[in-house]
């Protein structure tokens, strides 16, 4: 066999599992169980001392989920994975596990709806100081670290405008200041960013989206150093959140995995002809889609990601109204919230995703209230197209 390291999509379906060591068991057990027996009383109390391998309760491990975080760590190309109950699971216990009273947050304008509530309306309330500062611009934030800046974190692309911020050039001065750099690679997926190679310190993901794939499981994943891993393990997940993946969830996501790097391309594919489509139309004022030549940060995006991701950012010409009439001219496309679905999935996030924010927050980073956000399924590529051309033109004419 080749010396050459396994691809993506090899690493996706096999990494950490070996079928002979599960009795010949081509798809990996699932272990539904709390906890683990001991073979003795003194190898129970090596385990939890820390000096020998194994599984203890499912609170803290379980041989399924352990499979799941080698997997997201070889995806990632991290030396280890975490799994969590949710993406904002991943997330608050990132944070969680990394500031205490005093520390500072430094993160993008835009970010996820309960992102944003749980560090302007949660954290603060504990002596963390939360810092917006524009990351598109790595000067502003170079100009904005502090002595007490923990951590620097941010999303790229952004839920739900698109922008992207520049990795390596962030994280970078994020660690000669000190801090740690955290990453929300939801939109993207290892499949387009591997973050942790560009210099971030951990990469969170709701895992609900493209990685399960299917829309049916709610989880989250981190990947990140092993010494991290362990600290948001024992800190994050089991003390402070107890936001455990549940193993079936887990058994889910590793399925999901398997697909990823074919379903992200018919996303890309399909997302580019609908980007196209929406930007030559008459009712459409703008399109943020990183693969568009007219998209602003167009030359970052090919650096950055290999491929452009399935989500797209619009605005009609008529606003926040002629949005609303547009979907719900739709019938192919579902009117729902969650992305990365086999189902092409629309939303207006003002009014849903992003409601945590008030309109003034909303106007001050960078969401407009007539957004509409796209994430493109797999559908055949032509019914998606005719579904958004007929929506659009009777919008238009209504208009």
């Amino acid at each position: 066999m080749s010396s050459a390291p396994p691809g993506f999509a090899t690493r996706a379906i096999h990494a950490g599992y070996d079928p002979m060591a599960e009795q010949g068991a081509l798809t990996p057990p699932l272990h539904l169980t709390s906890t683990f027996a001991f073979e003795t009383a003194e190898a129970g109390g090596e385990l939890f001392a820390g000096v020998r391998e194994g599984h203890i309760y499912s609170r803290i491990s379980n041989p399924t989920t352990a499979l799941l975080e080698q997997r997201i760590a070889a995806l990632e190309e991290a030396p280890a994975g975490l799994a969590a109950a949710s993406g904002m699971g991943a997330i608050t216990a990132v944070l969680w596990t990394f500031l205490s009273p005093g520390d500072e947050v430094i993160t993008d304008t835009t970010l996820y709806g309960c992102t944003f509530a749980f560090l302007r309306h949660g954290l603060s309330r504990f002596g963390v100081t939360i810092t917006h500062v524009d990351l598109t611009d790595p000067a502003a934030l170079a100009a904005a670290i502090s002595p007490r800046t923990r951590l620097v974190y941010f999303e790229t692309p952004a839920n739900p405008n698109m922008r992207l911020v520049d990795i390596a050039a962030c994280s970078a001065i994020a660690r000669a200041a000190g801090a740690r750099t955290v990453v929300d690679n939801t939109y993207a997926t290892p499949m387009l960013t591997r973050p942790f190679g560009l210099g971030a310190d951990i990469v969170v993901h709701s895992a609900t989206k493209y990685l399960g794939g299917h829309g049916d499981l709610i989880g989250g994943l981190v990947a990140g150093s092993a010494e991290d891993m362990a600290q948001v393990r024992s800190v994050g997940i089991k003390d402070m959140t107890g936001a455990v993946m549940a193993p079936f969830n887990a058994f889910l996501i590793l399925r999901g995995l398997k697909t990823l790097q074919l379903r992200m391309e018919r996303h890309c594919r399909s997302a580019m002809a609908a980007a196209t489509l929406l930007e030559a139309h008459p009712a459409v004022a703008v399109v943020n889609y990183p693969g568009l030549a007219s998209f602003p940060q167009h030359d970052l995006a090919t650096r950055q990601m290999p491929g452009f991701g399935g989500m797209i950012a619009f605005e009609m010409q008529g606003g926040h109204a002629a949005g609303v009439a547009m979907m719900n001219r739709l019938t192919l496309i579902r009117r729902a919230v969650s992305l990365g679905d086999a189902e092409s999935l629309i939303q207006h996030p003002a009014s849903m995703t992003h409601s945590t924010y008030s309109p003034e927050e909303r106007q001050a980073h960078g969401i407009s209230e007539g957004l509409v956000r796209l994430s493109v399924g797999l559908e055949d590529e032509a019914d998606i197209l005719a579904d958004l051309a007929a929506s659009l033109s009777g919008a238009a004419a209504a208009g």
